[in-house]
């Protein structure tokens, strides 16, 4: 199964998030920060948006930064995906 972003809607995947700290200490699971970079999955059409046109920045496969309480998260096929829109992207790492 494919997800396919409506409007101007961005499917990310995290990337995986640090087990130990730069001193060595290793992180359970519910200490771990939440990583606010990713990968894009996917990527809407644009087009007119609530009467505004919107052009599409980011493209599949490039690494993401994005708003920390940003998105829908999903999981499909055991995966976990977050669905959002193109303005919760903060920046795109080159």
């Amino acid at each position: 199964m494919t997800i396919k972003p409506l409007g101007d809607r961005v499917v990310i995947q995290n990337l995986a998030s640090e087990e130990t700290t730069k001193s060595g200490i290793v992180l359970p699971g519910s200490a771990q920060e939440k990583p606010q970079m990713a990968t894009v999955i996917a990527v809407g059409p644009g087009g007119v948006i609530d009467g505004k046109e919107v052009a599409m920045y980011v493209k599949e496969g490039q690494q993401v930064i994005y708003s920390k309480y940003a998105g829908t998260e999903v999981k499909l096929d055991g995966q976990e995906y977050i669905i959002l829109r193109q303005n919760d992207i903060l920046a795109v790492v080159e």
